[in-house]
């Protein structure tokens, strides 16, 4: 997961892999010491920012072994994975990977009534797409309740993009559309709701620009939400849809709710990828691996 996604905060790495904050520390501590792993905190001007980790040279060497690969093969640098801390893309990767750990937390609580069965990271997303978009993300969210599954990109916004360049890229997703015969709703994630407020009003106009808006489904969220039940779940009822031609919902819809409201979408083939049809590379290849990790043996933690 650190190579694909670069980057993980310690309660990103308990949301995806430890059933407590202390049995995660005591093994990322020996996976920093084996050199499995580095880490790094970033400078906060108030407070203390969380642990950040990123893949190191053993980690890497490992992974390389597993596939029978030669490790240069990976193109891993120590000193690119440690870069990401003076990145200008950090707090943004990072948020972007908070939303990939949350919907995966959520799919394992008790009371979950759906689950991620997929997502791609910003660079496995720029592989298949980058001729047309490059969304930050790709999943897949599956409701327990019925048959109801919705695909999406998603666009996490940190408030520092001009909105003519944000509303902008629904042009390349209405081409990717139109290519693939696919249409695949886009989320954008902002970081308030002043900022969403005039975001959606940026994006309902490029909307009504396009010659078919029907083919690019936007909802937006704001990561203030008032409602502290949903305010770290992605999969909750905080996603507004944009229409250029009717009025606003009454109100904020969850995953689940928004596969009902679009439901012309082309619905996922088990087996078949998001390009299938298209001059691309296999399927096999293409197949999404399971974003959430396996099942743990349970006395590794009461070591």
């Amino acid at each position: 997961m650190l190579f694909e996604h670069k980057i993980f905060t310690t309660q990103q790495i308990v949301e995806l892999c430890y059933p407590t904050m202390r049995a995660a520390n005591h093994r990322l501590l020996d996976l920093y010491r084996w050199r499995v792993v580095d880490r790094f905190r970033p400078f906060v001007s108030r407070g203390t920012a969380p642990m950040h980790y990123v893949l190191d040279i053993a980690g890497a060497v490992a992974l390389a072994q597993e596939d029978g690969l030669d490790p240069k093969s990976l193109d891993y640098r120590h000193e690119q994975a440690m870069g990401m801390a003076h990145s200008l893309r950090l707090a943004h990767t990072v948020g972007t990977n908070g939303i990939l750990t949350s919907l995966v937390a959520r799919s394992q609580r008790p009371d979950a009534r759906g689950r991620l069965t997929a997502w791609w990271s910003e660079l496995r997303c720029a592989r298949l797409f980058g001729d047309m978009v490059r969304p930050d993300a790709y999943g897949r969210w599956r409701d327990d309740d019925g048959d109801h599954v919705v695909e999406f990109f998603v666009e996490f916004d940190f408030g520092t993009e001009d909105l003519g360049k944000l509303s902008r890229k629904l042009i390349g997703y209405h081409k990717l559309s139109a290519a693939t015969g696919i249409t695949t709703p886009v989320l954008v994630w902002l970081p308030t709701t002043r900022r969403e407020t005039s975001a959606r009003a940026a994006l309902a106009t490029m909307l009504s620009h396009l010659d078919h808006p029907a083919l690019v489904p936007v909802a937006t969220s704001a990561a203030d939400l008032v409602d502290k039940d949903i305010q770290h779940d992605p999969a909750g009822p905080r996603w507004l849809p944009i229409s250029c031609e009717q009025a606003l919902p009454p109100q904020r819809l969850t995953l689940g709710e928004l596969a009902r409201l679009w439901p012309y979408l082309t619905p996922p083939v088990p087996g078949q990828s998001a390009l299938a049809g298209t001059a691309q590379p296999t399927a096999a290849l293409l197949a999404a691996p399971d974003p959430l990790p396996p099942a743990r043996p349970r006395d590794v933690f009461r070591r």
